[in-house]
Parts: structure tokens; sequence; C-alpha cells
């Protein structure tokens, strides 16, 4: 009886640390998945290759978003990119680096929710639709050539331009360190969690991925503990157009965009796929060559 009543203590016990434990993930996710970095990694960011101006935009429920527009300096239109960082990554520094990354592109690096000097509070949902709205803006620019905007897309990041490049007519794709998604990774992570119940910001990528038509340039870090090679694996293994899957010598997840080597790759990549006639990128990708008459 006596051992009875242990073995219903300690099941009792290890219980209410089980539902206190999914309570602190469920409470706690945004912290989990986000780390806002308000700091900016570079103090006066200027790019060598381009003109840079500072901006700020309105989401569409209000929310300041700032960030930096860049444009290069001989008259366009030119090919444009959208940048999306990291979970924990502030974007001065795409600016700094702008010249060798997206050489002969307009660039526009918007800090998330909550991050820099973003209002408000990132969120899945926020950053898929502010991710639209951001392709949308620079499209419209008078110097971007809109049927030439790629998305690029870090870690975290992955995840929005996935979801943006699934409803957007996205002419490239470079994803880095990207992951199948979060929900995966916080299961793999908190195995005797029900994460699946709580887990609100998942970031599915590899149920979009089979439906994505931009060409996708992944780029994977040598040693790399935040998003391990499996979890990429299982997202490259559905993507609907891969162009190709490399990864950078000496590099770690959090290095892996700052490196000679990623930048080159990066450049190279869409620096060819934006020369090539508009007629073969547009049949390759499956959308029109004109937007369709109203």
């Amino acid at each position: 009886m006596n051992n009875s009543r242990k073995v219903a203590g300690v099941a009792g016990l290890v219980s209410m640390v089980w539902v206190g434990v999914t309570a602190a993930i469920a409470a706690n996710q945004r912290r989990l998945v986000f780390n806002p970095t308000i700091k900016r990694e570079v103090d006066n960011p200027r790019s060598s290759g381009h003109r840079t101006r500072a901006i700020v935009l309105r989401a569409r429920d209000g929310t300041k978003l700032s960030g930096w527009l860049m444009t290069p300096q001989i008259p366009g239109p030119h090919p444009a990119v959208v940048y999306f960082g990291g979970r924990s990554e502030e974007v001065s520094w795409v600016v700094r680096d702008a010249g060798k990354l997206f050489p002969g592109m307009a660039v526009l690096a918007v800090n998330y929710r909550g991050y820099g000097n973003s209002h408000g509070e990132p969120a899945e949902a926020h950053m898929v639709e502010d991710g639209r709205l951001l392709f949308d803006w620079l499209a419209e620019r008078a110097h971007v050539d809109p049927q030439r905007v790629a998305v690029v897309g870090r870690s975290l990041g992955s995840g929005v331009a996935v979801q943006v490049a699934l409803e957007r007519p996205v002419h490239s794709l470079v994803l880095i360190t990207p992951y199948d998604s979060i929900l995966a990774i916080a299961k793999r992570k908190f195995r005797a969690v029900p994460v699946e119940y709580v887990l609100r910001h998942r970031f599915e990528s590899v149920k979009y991925a089979s439906a994505l038509t931009a060409p996708t340039y992944v780029l994977r870090a040598a040693f790399d503990d935040i998003v391990p090679h499996s979890h990429t694996d299982l997202l490259v293994a559905k993507l609907g157009k891969l162009h190709l899957d490399e990864t950078v010598p000496d590099s770690d997840h959090m290095n892996i965009p700052y490196l000679e080597a990623t930048q080159e790759r990066i450049a190279a990549f869409l620096g060819a796929r934006f020369a090539l006639p508009l007629e073969e990128t547009v049949v390759a990708a499956g959308w029109p060559a004109q937007p369709p008459s109203a």
C-alpha cells in the first residue's frame, strides 16, 4: 500500500511538472520563437554601392516599420531584393554589406515588429502580412523592375520568405539556413511536451514548399546546432523548384551571412538569374509576363 501511494505521489508530481512546463511554453512562446534586438548592429549604415535612405512604412494596422531602402547609383529600373532577417537579427548590417551582397540591385531591409526602431510585437501572422506589404511596396517603386523582385530570408526569416513567395510573383528565392518548420524544431527540443497544441508561431515552410515556383537557392552552414541539417533536408526534398543546395565552408549558424563566401554566392546567383531574358524566367516561374488586365 505504501509503495502504491509513493508511486501515485511521484506520478502526480510528474504530471504537475509536465503541466507546468507545457503552460510555461504556451505563455512564453513569443520569447522562445523571437528574440527582438533593438540596438543597431551598425550605427550609421550606408551602402558603398547604393544611395541609402532610412524609411518608415506603416503596416496595414498602422504599426510603424523602420528600415532602409538602397538604390543603385545609375538610373533604373533595377532588379530588386526584399530581405528578411533571423530570430535575433537587426538588419542595419545588410545596408553596410549591400554593395557586395546585392550589386546593381535595389534593396529593401526592414526590421520586424519589435526589432530595431520598428513598433509592435513580433508574430508569424504579422511578419508574413508585413512581408507581402514590403514586397508590394518595393515592386511599385519607379526605379524597380516589378517583374524582377527576389526575396532573401535567413533562418527564421526563411519561413517568412517562403510564405511571401507563395503569394507573390517572386522572381528568385534565397534561403539561408532554412528549416522545415519551427514546430518540428520545437518538438525535437521539447520531446516530452505536446508543443503542437500550444505553439501558435509555427512557420511550417515544408507545407508550402512544393507549391513554390521561384527558382530557390539554399545555403547551409557547415556547423549548425540551431537548425540541424536534417530539418533543412526535409524542406529541400519538398521544394518545387530547387536551383542549388550548397554548404558554405567554415560557416556556422551565426556567421554565415557575413562571410565573403556566402555573399559572393548570393550575388552570383541573383545576378545570373536577373540577367536571364524575362520571358524565360516568367515561363519557368509560372506567372504572367504582364499583369492581367482589370
